[in-house]
């Protein structure tokens, strides 16, 4: 079993002082957003490079943790074309330097209509798919280019809000340089998650060989509403899960999401448990 975190999930400390911490849990793996984690280093549009990159990479190394994922979590349809522009080179700029920093995924969900990342039913429109199509296609040419892969991540309130979405973008920029982050919570609403399992099998029968990272959460009913909570602590059928990740998805990573001090170490221990007994 491969279980890693959110590197930012775990805040607060210089590049050191945070690989010793993982690796002190026998974490084997991140999911590391530079600006997040490094609040103190210019990581903006222009500040990436090889040295850069190997320098954070081999922190990593040196712990025997591997960045699974570069996280550049994007809203590529702003309606401001040039904050969309902004934010595509962003992207596209973590794209050439991944294999720098010993990592071959960036991931990013699907964004919003709106500036500012607010709920709307407005994303489930076509016109922001298409625009979503458009972004993505993009970014996965420069994947191309490199040998590095997209990572998208859907979720109910965005244009890519269910596994069927998930499958049609796929199928519409149709490159193996495109592969999916998985978060089966993402899928859930107040309607369907007493039907969670058939959302998870419907995921896996879509898109399972398109799976390559898996956010592990949980999730409770609040005022009639999802709401994530620490692994462990909710009612994500986790059995069902690790049936399929064990059957089709061996030794994936499964990075830790919405878990924080002083609940990790018990998150893990809930991850191990079940899935051994899966």
């Amino acid at each position: 079993m491969n279980i890693g975190i959110r590197a930012h999930d775990i805040e607060n400390l210089p590049l050191e002082e945070l690989v010793r911490e993982i690796s002190s849990k026998g974490l084997t793996s991140v999911q590391l957003a530079l600006n997040k984690s490094f609040p103190d280093i210019n990581t903006g549009l222009g500040s990436l490079s090889p040295g850069m990159a190997y320098h954070i990479g081999k922190a990593f190394r040196q712990e025997d943790i591997q960045i699974a994922v570069l996280g550049c979590y994007i809203n590529m349809i702003h309606p401001d074309l040039n904050e969309r522009r902004k934010a595509l080179d962003r992207f596209k700029e973590h794209l050439r330097f991944a294999r720098d920093f010993g990592c071959s995924i960036v991931g990013t969900e699907t964004g919003n209509v709106n500036a500012e990342i607010v709920y709307t039913k407005e994303n489930f429109k076509e016109e922001p798919f298409l625009e979503v199509v458009k972004s993505v296609r993009e970014l996965v040419e420069e994947a191309e280019k490199f040998g590095v892969i997209v990572g998208i991540e859907g979720g109910i309130n965005h244009p890519v809000y269910s596994p069927g979405m998930m499958k049609r973008l796929l199928e519409s920029v149709n490159s193996n340089n495109l592969q999916v982050i998985f978060d089966p919570v993402n899928y859930l609403t107040i309607e369907n998650y007493q039907n969670q399992e058939a959302v998870i099998a419907e995921a896996f029968e879509l898109f399972g060989e398109r799976i390559i990272i898996l956010h592990a959460k949980d999730f409770i009913i609040e005022d009639n509403s999802i709401m994530t909570t620490t692994v462990g602590e909710g009612m994500l059928n986790y059995d069902t899960l690790f049936k399929f990740i064990k059957e089709k998805k061996p030794f994936i990573n499964i990075l830790l999401e919405e878990t924080k001090e002083p609940y990790i170490d018990r998150s893990i221990s809930f991850l191990r448990e079940k899935y051994n007994r899966a």
